[in-house]
């Protein structure tokens, strides 16, 4: 993949990628100047995203793009025994979800960005919740939130070059992050899915898994579709708006379904680093089926006014040693805050 293809992408990965409360034990702080070597604050973070992707009031600041839905999520019991939450125990939660791809601009055209997202809000029976947020690619392009900030900027750079496919800033960036290139490889090795339905999930992070005994497993998860991968064809790439409509399409036809599995880290698996994969020899458990059944634009959709923080989690789920999650809850909450802020402004006349 070219460094010019990798841009595009870099810019709208943060899930997620691809923006809950601040997570007070995060040491963000307020304010537009960073100190060298300090962390990033939340504010500094979606600075960032809108000089990437411009200004849009009333949109989340990264994956700007999407659309609602709804459905639920049958759990078989099988991750019972690894956790105590009760969203693993058999049976059935609700959820209210998101479909969206990478990248600040709502009105760009869907071929933009390779990468799709899937957020979830899932509700147990009993009150509990549980807050994921899902990326197309297992791996995440930096480690830490410092290295996010620097890409950030190296995208904008790349966005403001004038001849294409001059794209200093990213290369330079690269040089310095050779971390980066396993996920610009996975991406050319695995071209985007031709429609939202038919796309794999991944958690990204690590998590943690508490059992009712309080031991501890470390986990990942993703969601597999039912319907079968096709990639990207040419000519959905000179359509804009192909992935909500075909989503729409594609519903008239029946529910989708995709199987939650999750993958149980050995001792000696990293957990402290999304731009790694863990072996693929891992113990992997099929935990339940999620299923969507209507989708609603998110202009007014039961999605618009939910953060999906993915340190949101239900008694039995802990994050990991991931440095990604906090920064993620914390910007999450950022970008919620700035368009609440901006719709209320615009119902009141100013």
């Amino acid at each position: 993949m070219s460094r010019t293809s990798f841009r595009f992408v870099a810019g709208g990965a943060l899930a997620v990628v691809a923006l809950g409360s601040i997570a007070g034990a995060y040491a963000f702080t307020q304010g537009f100047t960073r100190l060298p070597g300090a962390q990033p604050s939340a504010n500094q973070i979606i600075d960032r995203f809108e000089a990437v992707s411009g200004k849009h009031p009333g949109f989340r600041r990264n994956h700007a793009k999407g659309v609602c839905v709804t459905g639920y999520f049958d759990s078989n019991g099988n991750a019972a025994p690894l956790s105590r939450a009760s969203v693993f125990a058999a049976g059935r939660s609700q959820v209210v979800g998101r479909l969206s791809i990478g990248g600040g601009n709502p009105a760009q055209a869907d071929g933009a960005s390779n990468v799709r997202s899937l957020a979830l809000r899932i509700v147990t029976p009993g009150g509990g919740e549980w807050r994921t947020a899902m990326n197309s690619a297992p791996i995440f392009p930096v480690r830490t939130p410092e290295a996010l900030f620097e890409m950030l900027a190296a995208s904008r750079k790349a966005r403001d070059a004038t001849t294409y496919g001059d794209n200093p800033g990213m290369d330079a960036f690269m040089q310095t992050h050779p971390e980066t290139a396993r996920f610009d490889q996975w991406l050319h090795d695995h071209p985007p899915s031709s429609g939202f339905d038919n796309a794999a999930y991944y958690s990204v992070s690590a998590f943690r898994l508490i059992d009712r005994d309080g031991h501890v497993q470390d986990v990942r998860w993703r969601v597999e579709p039912d319907d079968t991968y096709v990639p990207l064809a040419d000519a959905q790439t000179h359509d804009t708006d192909f992935l909500e409509r075909g989503l729409g399409e594609r519903l008239r036809h029946g529910p989708v379904r995709w199987h939650m599995v999750i993958t149980l880290a050995q001792p000696g698996d990293v957990t402290h680093d999304a731009t790694r994969l863990w072996p693929a020899n891992r113990t992997q458990i099929d935990v339940g089926t999620l299923v969507v059944q209507r989708e609603e634009p998110q202009i007014d959709g039961p999605c618009r006014d939910i953060s999906f923080d993915p340190l949101t989690l239900p008694d039995g789920i802990a994050p990991s040693d991931d440095p990604l999650l906090k920064a993620r809850s914390a910007a999450y909450a950022e970008s919620h805050e700035r368009r609440v802020r901006e719709e209320q402004h615009y119902a009141a006349g100013k």
